[in-house]
């Protein structure tokens, strides 16, 4: 009897190694990725501007707070962005990511994107985060995908923006349905005062010229300010100019699993080459495009991808 229940507790023990081993490997692979691209974007832009959204732990060796900074990880990115920090809806904090935060703040720029069912609580959002030295974008139901401008600027100036460590306030707009076209949305963004623009690289099927880009470096008080592109490096969507009719779950086998909630989006296997290549290093990948385009930087969303998909 003893002998069989030290066996199964030696066999809990040993899973539970092997997955954590697996669950460090795939945080690897995802900080591997990002310094990758730090490196393939600064070769040709040293300034350019890399943000990645969520996954903080990643700034930390094995993914964990109790080990140091990951220097490597660190110096490839410039700021470090997560949604939900506080707010999810409702009140509902995350010790944990906060707790983290507070010891990479010092170091690099913190973005928050907060979520708020009730309108009436966006100022308590803005002032949690002001409070941390955090800046932050408050969106409300009308704006949970990222759809609308905001009519007031938390900390609006008129200082130049010449690093991202200026910043004060920032937008996040990266769905365009409400713009009935390019000139539109550049109008409405140029009559604006925020110290960082979050775009997508593309409205609709075309992507901005650098030229269109350009318009947005001021804001409405002439000061300069800087544009970002969003870029999803962990998840693969339909709708992009690199999907393939062909293409579907385990087609090509890299294409890994359904993301949740967005039909049109899997999560992919980002270490593969295959990936890689469409996120950058050749003339047609994705952070070529964004480079091309003029933005000052990129936001890489979904690095937090390697949760989903450790145990491969």
């Amino acid at each position: 009897m003893q002998r069989t229940i030290f066996c199964f507790l030696l066999f809990i023990i040993l899973v539970s190694c092997t997955a954590l081993k697996r669950s460090d490997r795939a945080a690897e692979r995802m900080q591997n990725f990002v310094i990758d691209i730090s490196r393939y974007v600064k070769k040709q832009n040293n300034n350019f501007i890399l943000i990645p959204q969520n996954g903080v732990e990643l700034v930390f060796n094995n993914a964990d707070i109790h080990m140091g900074f990951n220097t490597q990880y660190m110096q490839a990115i410039d700021g470090i962005a997560v949604e939900e920090l506080y707010y999810n809806g409702k009140y509902l904090p995350d010790h944990e990511r906060i707790s983290m935060l507070r010891k990479i703040k010092s170091y690099k720029k913190i973005l928050v994107s907060e979520y708020v069912e009730d309108d009436r609580l966006k100022l308590d959002a803005y002032m949690r985060n002001q409070n941390e030295g955090f800046i932050c974008f408050v969106r409300t139901k009308k704006n949970y995908d990222y759809i609308c401008i905001p009519d007031t600027i938390p900390n609006e100036n008129a200082l130049d923006i010449n690093s991202l460590s200026d910043a004060r306030n920032f937008l996040y707009l990266i769905n365009s349905n409400n713009f009935s076209s390019k000139k539109e949305i550049i109008q409405s963004l140029s009559a604006t005062n925020f110290d960082v623009i979050i775009l997508d690289l593309f409205f609709q099927d075309t992507a901005f010229t650098k030229s269109e880009i350009e318009k947005l470096k001021r804001k409405a008080n002439g000061a300069k300010r800087v544009v970002l592109s969003y870029i999803n490096i962990g998840a693969a969507e339909k709708f992009r100019y690199y999907w393939k009719k062909s293409w579907g779950l385990h087609h090509p086998l890299w294409i890994k699993k359904k993301y949740e909630g967005y039909d049109d989006e899997f999560w992919v296997k980002f270490w593969k080459k295959n990936w890689q290549q469409i996120i950058y290093g050749t003339d047609d990948s994705y952070m070529r495009k964004i480079l091309s385009a003029g933005f000052d930087g990129a936001y890489l969303d979904n690095v937090e991808a390697y949760y989903f998909l450790y145990y491969d």
